[in-house]
C-alpha cells in the first residue's frame, strides 16, 4: 500500500473516534470510517508479473484504453496509447521499459475530464522519457477532473527497470504513452489494462536473434 494511505487512513480513523466520544451516533462515527476503508482500498499497491521478453513496452498504468493513434511530434511520427484510470482502478504508476531516464518534465495546466483528447495537452502533467539504449519511450502523467497531485518520484539520470513503480496520480486520471513508429500494437480501444504487466507494444527489430 502506498503510505498516502494510511495518512487518510489513521486522520479518519481519529476523527471517528473523536465523533464517538463526543456522539456516541453510530450512523456519525460511520461516515468517517467508510471513507478511511475507501482511502485504504484506493492506495492499494499490488505486486505484478512483469514481463521478461525484449522489446516489449508494458502500461505505465491500470485502466482502459481509450485510444491508439499516430501523432506527430518534434522527434518524428509516434504512436500515442491513452490509458484512462477511473477512481476504482490501481493508481501507482509504473515505467514502460527499462533504461535511463533521459527527461522528467513537469507542466501546470488545467484539470479537464481525462478522458478528454485536450486533456493530454491543456492539463497539468508529468512528461518522461526513457532511453533504453536502442530506442526511446515517453510517457505523461496527465491530470484529470478529480486528480488534483501528480507524484513522480524520477529525476533525469536515473536508471529504471521495466515495471518499476515510478509515482502514482491521485484519483481519476490519464497516462498517455508514446510508442517509437516501427513498433507492434498489442492492445485496441476498450481493453483493460494492468501497469507494470499488460504489453502495449513491441519492438520487432530487438526481439529478432
Amino acid at each position: 500500500m502506498v503510505r498516502d494511505g494510511f495518512f487518510y487512513g489513521l486522520a479518519l480513523f481519529t476523527v471517528a473516534a473523536i465523533v464517538w466520544v463526543f456522539t456516541h451516533m453510530a450512523w456519525l462515527v460511520a461516515i468517517p470510517v467508510l471513507l478511511a476503508v475507501f482511502f485504504l482500498w484506493f492506495f492499494r499497491d499490488p505486486s505484478r508479473v512483469i514481463p521478461a521478453e525484449p522489446g516489449v513496452i508494458v502500461s505505465p498504468g491500470d485502466g482502459k484504453v481509450d485510444g491508439a493513434e499516430w501523432i506527430e511530434t518534434t522527434a518524428g511520427s509516434r504512436l500515442r496509447v491513452s490509458v484512462f484510470l477511473n477512481v476504482f482502478d490501481v493508481h501507482v504508476n509504473r515505467c514502460p521499459v527499462g533504461g535511463t531516464v533521459t527527461l522528467v518534465e513537469q507542466r501546470s495546466g488545467q484539470f479537464l475530464n481525462a478522458m478528454k483528447e485536450e486533456s493530454a495537452v491543456l492539463n497539468e502533467q508529468t512528461l518522461i522519457t526513457i532511453d533504453t539504449g536502442e530506442y526511446c519511450v515517453s510517457f505523461k502523467q496527465i491530470a484529470g477532473l478529480l486528480a488534483r497531485r501528480i507524484v513522480c518520484n524520477l529525476k533525469a539520470g536515473d536508471h529504471v527497470e521495466r515495471g518499476q513503480r515510478m509515482g502514482l496520480i491521485k484519483f481519476g486520471s490519464r497516462v498517455d504513452v508514446l510508442l517509437p513508429a516501427e513498433a507492434e500494437l498489442r492492445v485496441k480501444a476498450g481493453d483493460r489494462v494492468k501497469g507494470g504487466s499488460s504489453i502495449l507494444g513491441v519492438m520487432p527489430s530487438v526481439r529478432k536473434p
